[in-house]
């Protein structure tokens, strides 16, 4: 019994999807559509049954909806509301009462069918166009997040450059000249060229799809070294900067242009938001921990102008900037890159002034 009702429902899903792969070709779509509609004119017109039988019209229209255009649509819906009018006229078998009865109710769901199957094809179109437009959206937005990402990028690795330059044509145009320290200027310059070019370099592999160069990291020299590329900008703003590193601090995996680039940003974060304080006050202290969960924790504490409340829940969104020139992608970028890395990343207000950002990362044995 179990398996012969388990055959039929097969048979029947297969004469479906005979029928429904039948009215995908246009070529028999139409003449199908029509032999349909004649099929059930003859039984509404033949039949003594008391059943609005000319309702199962809306199986044409169903099928025609999506398939043709609208006034196609509307013009094969009149054209079975006029067969049932055709039809109840020339029926002479039934009651009369009842046969308006079932003229009423199954003209009245051809034309809601298809109103409501017209409307659910232009909700569905727009829709699709709304969907278009959010992919074009999108598209654009990320082109102006990358070239925002490059710029700012790019930028700190330019500035050292023209501040190291600088300071070698003030050394070369001494009396006497100051060869050595011209040359340590220069050196600097190539290295801040160098360190310019990598970073291009990533962003081109990051844009590629490219998975980034995870290495063992000690924090603490990427530390050092952000704050020695940053050191032009430091002594030129009159910053104190002061190292708090924890010994003997686990090392991460890695990309160590990528966390060099976050703690720079944190660094130029600062020396922005001391701008407006009296030099004898700007101090800076990146500090390296081991939380209590065995990860390492790095905080950039400054005693700037401080956060207000109303920006500190959108510090890191895109575009959102509280300075005036700025792109408002920095921190973006610097968490994107933190939270690649296993790690999160956030920020407290410090007393009476100042902020202090954090990044905490998983040691190597976390994040493997």
């Amino acid at each position: 019994m179990s398996e012969t009702i388990v055959e039929k429902a097969s048979g029947a899903s297969a004469a479906l999807h005979g029928l429904h792969r039948i009215f995908r070709k246009p070529i028999i779509r139409v003449p199908a559509m029509a032999l349909v509609m004649l099929a059930i004119f003859v039984f509404d017109t033949l039949t003594d049954l008391e059943i609005a039988t000319a309702v199962f019209y809306i199986a044409v229209v169903l099928l025609a909806i999506g398939r043709f255009a609208g006034r196609y649509v509307i013009a094969l819906a009149a054209a079975c509301v006029v067969l049932t009018l055709i039809s109840f006229f020339i029926s002479k078998t039934g009651s009369r009462e009842a046969g308006l009865v079932n003229l009423a109710i199954s003209v009245s769901t051809i034309a809601i069918t298809t109103y409501l199957g017209l409307k659910m094809v232009a909700a569905e179109g727009a829709a699709h166009a709304a969907r278009a437009q959010l992919i074009r959206v999108a598209r654009v937005t990320s082109l102006g997040e990358l070239a925002a990402s490059i710029a700012h990028e790019v930028n700190q690795p330019l500035a050292a450059i023209a501040t190291s330059g600088d300071t070698a044509l003030r050394w070369l145009s001494a009396t006497p000249p100051n060869v050595d320290r011209a040359r340590s200027a220069l050196v600097r310059v190539v290295e801040d060229a160098s360190r310019a070019s990598t970073v291009l370099a990533r962003v081109r592999d990051h844009a590629r799809g490219d998975p980034p160069a995870l290495r063992l990291i000690r924090v603490d020299d990427v530390i050092e070294e952000a704050v020695e590329l940053s050191g032009g900008e430091l002594q030129r703003h009159a910053i104190a900067v002061q190292l708090a590193l924890a010994d003997a601090l686990p090392t991460v995996l890695g990309d160590r242009v990528q966390l060099q680039q976050v703690v720079c940003n944190l660094i130029l974060n600062a020396i922005e938001a001391m701008a407006q304080v009296p030099p004898s006050r700007r101090s800076l202290t990146i500090a390296a921990m081991v939380d209590v969960n065995g990860d390492v924790e790095i905080s950039a504490s400054d005693t700037g102008i401080g956060i207000r409340d109303d920006h500190l829940a959108r510090l890191f969104d895109s575009f959102f900037t509280t300075k005036e020139g700025g792109t408002g992608i920095g921190l973006t970028i610097s968490r994107t890159i933190v939270e690649a890395h296993g790690g999160v990343m956030w920020v407290d207000r410090m007393k009476p002034h100042g902020a202090r950002f954090h990044v905490r990362l998983p040691a190597h044995a976390a994040a493997a």
